[in-house]
């Protein structure tokens, strides 16, 4: 993988706004990276508090509820993260690490006899839909329903409003179990869980359910796949690694920047606001873009090279402020276990077939990730004992 041209840096050089078409409405994009994290932390003026449209595009076409905690701000996102934070703190728990070291290892093993394998549905996928079992603490085996919806609940294949609705449908069943049969799971979790004071509305479950399983899902499948293209069209990477094995956190820090797996988010504007000149009318949407301050010069140095001993690297893959990604330890543990292990193994990848996954909008056209990445994997010789 050849870094990806940034689609944001000549509007980044004009100015602090792209004044970007969604959706047939304009949405300015802020795109330098202080504008950002300011705006990020901001709450006030760049609210989360509006249903269905944080995410761009917009989802009232694919879902029925507000997702948590996302789609709220403090004090009531505080309260309402607090419930579903314990499981998400797990991917730093000795016990998943283990588990995730050993399901890894499994499939890189089980990948090498072959003559090749698709990465982003026969091992992404299965890798993020596995390890999220881990995460939830339900049987692996629940993971093959996941498996089933793809690389995005909503947008992979042509009915989005149909995967939606099994999702919805999934979600109820589960629940309702957890209510009669509560355990140490997610779902019985939620079943059982207060919100100051009363209990959770089942509105309520399906939210925090919803946001589960759609919200991180295509980021680690895409960023996964960049990894292993990075590694085959630069073999030096694994060794690079191999020599220290301390320059692996770094590595997944620089990935998760230079894919930037999610291009942006949006906010809206409560009050009628003016955003770096531009008029934003009350309730009015603004784009927070990460992709673009992942990438400005301002702050990082040669911003258009993968460098995996890069430091600092305040990249914003995961947002900023209060609503800092939930999943942002579950995806490092994946993507670091994933470099320890490949480095380990290979000698090196070969890219069979390719077809990049490209963001076409009206205002910009970004690649991220594949669409399809068929690879071939060598194994490193036998080393002396």
């Amino acid at each position: 993988m050849d870094l990806a041209p940034d689609p944001f840096r000549l509007h980044r050089q004009k100015g602090p706004i792209l004044n970007a078409e969604f959706q047939g409405q304009h949405v300015p994009m802020l795109l330098r990276h202080e504008d950002v994290r300011a705006a990020a932390k901001d709450w006030h003026t760049f609210s989360s508090d509006a249903p269905f449209r944080v995410p761009i595009p917009s989802e009232e076409d694919v879902r029925t509820m507000r997702q948590l905690p996302v789609e709220t701000d403090p004090p009531d996102h505080t309260d309402y993260r607090a419930i579903v934070e314990p499981f998400f703190r797990r991917a730093k728990d000795p016990g998943m690490i283990q588990q995730v070291e050993a399901l890894i290892d499994s499939m890189v093993a089980d990948a090498l006899p072959l003559h090749s394998i698709e990465v982003v549905r026969e091992f992404a996928l299965p890798l993020q839909s596995r390890a999220m079992a881990f995460l939830l603490n339900v049987p692996v085996a629940e993971a093959d329903v996941w498996i089933g919806w793809g690389t995005h609940v909503f947008r992979d294949g042509p009915d989005g409003q149909r995967k939606g609705a099994e999702l919805e449908a999934y979600l109820h069943q589960r629940l309702d179990h957890a209510a009669a049969n509560p355990g140490p799971d997610f779902f019985s979790a939620l079943a059982h869980a207060s919100f100051r004071g009363r209990p959770l509305t089942r509105t309520e479950m399906m939210g925090f359910g919803n946001l589960t399983f759609a919200g991180g899902r295509d980021t680690v499948i895409h960023t996964v796949s960049s990894v292993f293209a990075h590694l085959a069209a630069h073999p030096g990477a694994l060794a690079f690694l191999r020599e220290d094995p301390s320059r692996v956190v770094h590595a997944t820090e620089e990935y998760f920047r230079v894919v930037s797996p999610l291009t942006h988010i949006g906010r809206v504007c409560p009050a009628h606001a003016r955003v770096h000149g531009i008029e934003v009318p009350a309730q009015s949407r603004v784009s927070l873009c990460w992709a673009s301050a992942n990438r400005d010069d301002a702050v990082f140095d040669n911003p258009d090279e993968v460098r995996l001993d890069r430091k600092p690297n305040p990249h914003m893959a995961f947002g900023a402020g209060p609503h800092l990604c939930l999943g942002a330890a579950h995806a490092r543990l994946l993507v670091r276990t994933l470099l320890e292990a490949l480095s380990r193994r290979l000698q090196s990848i070969e890219v069979l077939q390719h077809r990049d996954r490209v963001e076409n909008e009206a205002s910009y056209q970004r690649t991220v990730g594949y669409e399809l990445l068929r690879v071939r994997l060598h194994p490193r010789p036998p080393q002396p004992s």
